[in-house]
């Protein structure tokens, strides 16, 4: 998808879907289950994207972040709102990045009303798997019109990183998948910088060394174009 000109690089335009952010499982009115994912690989990704030339469809967790320029942002809360936003749009993408941290885990039961302490001692919370949008992703049937998109993956590791991430890759049966460390506290969840390394369906391995998010967002896009 890249060529050379006169020392510049041409992009063929492209139609990214990206996911990016939390999701919020409610427990009752005003508590809900989620992570410290700010949003901001994701964001990074569809500027990265946007600055390329590429069309993007941002589906976006609840972030306190502005929205990139230029992509069409649909904005949800819980996981299974990002299961659905995602499948209603995949048909017309030809690479769908999945870097938003989605709960694996949603209460059972909604209560109705918010929960008083004095009900505490008492109380158990139920926790049911979410569904799995990655994994959901392999088994698409190609389109009538067209193949099935390039499909990237995020894994966030807090230890035994690799092989969880080889496991993960083998599992859900993505083009490529982008591993970071969250355990440390100077990358991953709520930092501008981050450090990854890509794992490759090929069985290519490719660190991407400590930098911005941005840098690291350029970086990433450049490599999915090559795939695509």
């Amino acid at each position: 998808m890249l060529a050379a000109v006169c020392n510049v690089w041409l992009v063929t335009p492209m139609k990214f879907l990206i996911t990016a952010g939390p999701t919020r499982e409610p427990i009752d009115p005003v508590r809900y289950l989620s992570n410290r994912s700010s949003g901001k690989m994701g964001y990074a990704l569809a500027r990265a994207a946007l600055d390329a030339g590429h069309e993007v469809v941002l589906v976006s967790g609840p972030v306190c972040l502005a929205a990139p320029e230029g992509a069409a942002i649909v904005r949800v809360t819980t996981s299974d709102e990002m299961f659905d936003a995602v499948h209603a749009r995949v048909g017309e993408a030809e690479v769908c990045v999945l870097c938003a941290a989605v709960a694996d885990f949603r209460p059972a039961v909604v209560e109705p009303r918010k929960i008083k302490k004095g009900d505490a001692e008492s109380r158990r919370i139920e926790l049911v798997p979410t569904r799995d949008i990655l994994l959901s992703l392999r088994d698409l049937p190609p389109p009538k019109n067209g193949r099935k998109p390039v499909v990237v993956g995020f894994a966030a590791e807090t230890d035994d990183v690799m092989e969880n991430a080889h496991r993960k890759l083998r599992a859900k049966g993505c083009a490529l998948l982008v591993v970071n460390d969250v355990s440390r506290a100077d990358i991953g969840f709520e930092t501008d910088e981050n450090e990854l390394t890509l794992l490759f369906a090929s069985g290519e391995i490719r660190p991407l060394a400590f930098s911005k998010k941005d840098t690291l967002a350029a970086e990433l896009i450049k490599i999915i174009c090559t795939i695509s």
